[in-house]
């Protein structure tokens, strides 16, 4: 009698394993299938680009894109390519987005600007999209990016970044965002309004890339859902 019990036990435990297994299966496919299912949104990247103020006395930049005069200053050699891979690694993070191929983007783009020389800058961007089968594109321009003389814990002369990046919509050019960072590292003393982006930092004097990385989470709390 007792074996018989065990064996009937032992029954119902297989059969609820297979269930589990089986209803583990299927939801994993369903998952797959949902992932699968999610269309991927096309960008496109122009290489950002440092824009230097003409007149040093003013230090004030246009952006090419809005036309917004703005405070540029000292620009770093090669900082355009640190703040656009900043702007890459916080793009990687969306589920639906796909980069195309940098060199691919840059190649249009050239021939693209060289043959549209008196068109606006939004129709060539418009156009560099639909050839490569962008569903946006976004562009970045460097006012500023100042490094840190010191170190995290006492400063000489504080990072201080400046950035700007427009997202524009192939279908019909138009700019649907705009992110827009300018912030000198100041310490509480000098501006205790500061205080919880210091403490963000952890209550240290940040290299521009930092101040960069920092810059760009807040831009992105903004960041439009992308959608065909």
């Amino acid at each position: 009698m007792f074996n018989y019990v065990l064996r009937k036990i032992s029954c119902v435990t297989v059969v609820v394993l297979v269930i589990f297994y089986a209803l583990s299966a299927t939801a994993g496919a369903q998952e797959k299938s949902a992932d699968n299912s999610i269309t991927p949104i096309h960008i496109a990247i122009i290489s950002f680009q440092p824009l230097i103020p003409e007149d040093e006395q003013r230090n004030t930049v246009i952006c090419p894109v809005c036309g917004i005069g703005l405070f540029g200053g000292k620009i770093l050699n090669g900082s355009e390519k640190i703040v656009e891979e900043v702007f890459v690694g916080k793009l990687n993070e969306l589920k639906r987005a796909e980069l195309i191929p940098s060199d691919k983007v840059q190649d249009v783009y050239k021939r693209s600007v060289s043959e549209s020389l008196k068109e606006p800058l939004l129709n060539v961007f418009k156009k560099v999209g639909k050839e490569l089968g962008a569903d946006v594109l976004a562009v970045g321009y460097i006012y500023r990016y100042i490094e840190r003389v010191g170190s995290e814990y006492g400063s000489e002369h504080p990072a201080s970044v400046a950035f700007e990046i427009h997202l524009i919509r192939i279908a019909d050019g138009k700019v649907i965002w705009r992110g827009f960072f300018d912030k000198t590292q100041k310490s509480l003393m000098e501006d205790v309004f500061q205080i919880s982006s210091f403490i963000k930092g952890g209550g240290k004097w940040l290299t521009a890339r930092q101040l960069t990385k920092q810059g760009m989470d807040k831009v992105f709390e903004t960041f439009p859902r992308l959608e065909h």
